[in-house]
């Protein structure tokens, strides 16, 4: 069978447990798992922005939990209802600036969290793979003084993490290992992490968002307003890490491969100028671009990368989409939004464009 064909044989059909399926990223897995015909139950907080990815989708559900997984008793009542086959853990705080703002709520949230969840599934009988979400910002990234130039990192690269969001994706990685290995092991229950770039694509409207931040500039006639136009960062559009995340889970469900961690991220790292040239140029804006004063701010990495190859050797997981293909996307998906269309549609036409790519090598 073709890549997307096996990809569908595996999903369809199974009770998949999403959390974070409110969010950006989890909301174009929910879209894609329904696709394949997987029955989805999500949980999450609600919706933080107005529009929302989540909203605009409308998708059908199997069920929703509207909750905190810092609740211990929600997380717990909600796997005893659900009891499902397999789980794709995305709920967190997913920004940097957030963190140095509120490092509890952070930790509390990501760690915390992925504990509380791990350990409702310790008495779910018919579970069968976990894969927890994390970050290439898990990783101890030395990059702050440029002593060493560009970090790729590879998985058996040390995990920490120099500020709070960051410590507390290196803290989740621990977690989920140490759960994986004390509960799960010995039922065969596979527990993996995933680390995966700067994920961008149609409908993230969450703050500190580069290329909404470009979209909503250039839609009220302003200028763009960069922090750190120099630094470097994995862009790839949020299907590329998704299709990873379902390949690793199945593979790992399979007994494919015993990996406990992989990377999706990019071939090539870019600038934050570079990429709002490149948006600026597709959206066909002539808008200039001006850097704030970030003068005593919170201090991001310069520098990130991620080597995919192990996902490439594992799972014949690669990126398919070019940068310039991926702003495209994003251009593409706004201007239809702005245009009044039903963005289900549109985001759903996207991932079958994807699943065409993965099946032409």
């Amino acid at each position: 069978m073709r890549p997307s064909e096996t990809l569908r044989s595996f999903w369809s059909g199974k009770r998949v447990l999403l959390t974070g399926h409110t969010g950006f990223k989890g909301s174009w897995a929910a879209c894609w798992l329904m696709q394949m015909g997987a029955e989805v139950h999500g949980f999450a907080l609600a919706p933080e922005t107005d529009p929302s990815l989540h909203d605009l989708l409308d998708l059908d559900y199997a069920s929703q939990t509207i909750a905190d997984l810092r609740d211990r008793s929600d997380v717990t009542a909600m796997v005893k209802k659900v009891q499902p086959e397999l789980v794709l853990h995305m709920a967190a705080q997913p920004l940097v600036r957030r963190g140095y703002r509120e490092p509890v709520e952070t930790m509390a949230t990501n760690i915390m969290g992925t504990a509380h969840l791990l350990d409702a599934l310790r008495d779910c009988s018919g579970l069968k793979g976990v894969l927890v979400v994390t970050s290439d910002k898990a990783y101890d990234n030395d990059s702050y003084d440029q002593a060493h130039g560009e970090i790729v990192f590879t998985e058996g690269d040390a995990l920490g993490g120099r500020d709070p969001y960051s410590a507390s994706k290196g803290c989740q990685e621990i977690v989920a290992r140490s759960f994986g290995q004390s509960y799960f092991r010995a039922a065969n229950i596979p527990v993996v992490t995933a680390r995966a770039g700067n994920v961008v694509g149609g409908g993230d409207w969450s703050e500190d968002r580069l290329m909404t931040d470009i979209i909503r500039a250039v839609s009220n006639g302003q200028s763009v307003e960069l922090r750190s136009p120099n630094t470097t960062r994995p862009w790839q559009h949020v299907i590329e890490p998704v299709s990873g995340y379902l390949m690793f889970l199945q593979a790992a469900v399979e007994g494919k491969t015993n990996v406990p961690a992989l990377n999706f991220g990019p071939h090539d790292s870019h600038t934050v100028g570079h990429v709002t040239d490149l948006m600026l140029h597709a959206w066909g804006s002539n808008a200039g671009i001006t850097q704030q004063d970030n003068t005593g701010g919170s201090k991001e990495a310069l520098t990130l990368a991620l080597d995919s190859s192990l996902a490439t050797k594992t799972l014949a997981w690669e990126p398919r989409l070019n940068l310039s293909t991926c702003v495209e996307w994003i251009v593409a998906w706004h201007k239809a939004h702005l245009d009044g269309r039903k963005m289900r549609d549109v985001t759903e036409a996207q991932i079958a464009s994807f699943e065409m790519m993965m099946d032409t090598k």
